[in-house]
């Protein structure tokens, strides 16, 4: 490692090889927890490059527990996290929401770690039990149209640095990498991003591979389509700036979208949302998000019309049943 962090301190970057083999390293325990801390650390300093971006991914898949799912048609609706703005579990609800359309989501997730409540501590706070178990998740994904993939049961190798994590509080290389490691590798993404970098970084490493995918990020930062400003959209095809009247909706406010200070807080919102009875700007931001992965499935289709098939999956109750399939199969 001395010889990596005299590298690093030098303003060299690694190659995808090098990256791979430290983050390895790491996640086998032969190196201690202050170099690892100090390795994550260069990374919130200066950008991660895309060859380092792009070893610390195949580190990541080449230890996982994999999972054949692929005989479904599968979505991913996944965020980076670490924008730091602490909103409710909008691409949770989002998975819902497309399971209740009709899709198969295969949602991969974790504990908050940079925010207070992320897509494993809701699921958890309503009951559900985590599994790796193969027969399990296409089992969920026939009966409610959905499966969770908590990600430390497919990086068991990843204990060495959950501890650190949390000590840090803030985003690392690691929140980049949440949406690029499903390790039932689907065939469709929408990907959330905390800045416009890491948007053209992953843009750049998606388009070399054949996943069916969407990036979104907003441009006051948040790794979703928040509706609190204009946002990025990039696909394979093309990029765009759009704002939220692209859906037929307005902006909202920041405090609109707020989580809460409690994970009940935020249940309380998922509930009202799935339910109907969530506020008007609460309903239309996980709409539009749901609107934006629809759009990857189905690309003929205006963003306008994948809104209209988001609202009528929460208005019929038929995301409600998806959930509710879901946390009952348990």
């Amino acid at each position: 490692m001395k010889t990596i962090f005299n590298r690093l301190t030098n303003y060299q970057t690694l190659s995808r090889e090098e990256s791979e083999q430290v983050l390895i390293k790491i996640a086998t325990g032969e190196y201690n927890d202050s170099q690892i801390a100090s390795f994550l650390t260069v990374f919130m300093m200066r950008p991660v490059s895309v060859s380092e971006l792009q070893g610390f991914r195949d580190a990541m898949l080449n230890l996982c527990i994999r999972i054949d799912l692929n005989e479904f048609n599968t979505i991913d609706v996944c965020g980076t996290g670490g924008d730091g703005f602490d909103t409710f579990n909008i691409s949770t609800l989002t998975a819902f929401v497309l399971a209740g359309a009709g899709e198969k989501v295969v949602k991969h997730g974790n504990y908050g770690v940079s925010s207070l409540c992320g897509s494993s501590n809701i699921l958890e706070y309503f009951g559900h039990k985590f599994t790796n178990d193969e027969s399990t998740l296409k089992k969920e994904l026939d009966l409610a149209g959905i499966c969770f993939l908590h990600a430390p049961l497919f990086n068991p190798a990843m204990k060495n640095v959950a501890g650190i994590r949390r000590q840090l509080g803030v985003k690392t290389f690691f929140n980049m990498l949440g949406p690029m490691i499903n390790p039932s590798y689907p065939s469709n993404q929408l990907i959330g991003v905390y800045s416009h970098e890491l948007a053209r970084l992953y843009n750049y490493i998606y388009q070399n591979g054949d996943v069916n995918y969407a990036i979104i990020h907003s441009n006051d930062g948040y790794d979703e389509i928040s509706l609190t400003s204009s946002f990025h959209f990039i696909t394979r095809d093309m990029e765009s700036y759009l704002a939220p009247d692209v859906f037929g909706f307005d902006f909202v406010k920041r405090s609109d979208i707020y989580g809460g200070k409690t994970i009940a807080d935020s249940a309380g919102i998922f509930l009202n949302v799935l339910e109907g009875k969530s506020s008007e700007a609460q309903h239309s931001v996980v709409v539009a998000n749901a609107a934006a992965a629809l759009s990857v499935l189905h690309p003929g289709k205006s963003l306008s019309d994948c809104a209209s098939v988001a609202s009528e999956s929460i208005f019929t109750g038929s995301a409600l049943k998806s959930f509710n399939r879901f946390i009952n199969n348990n």
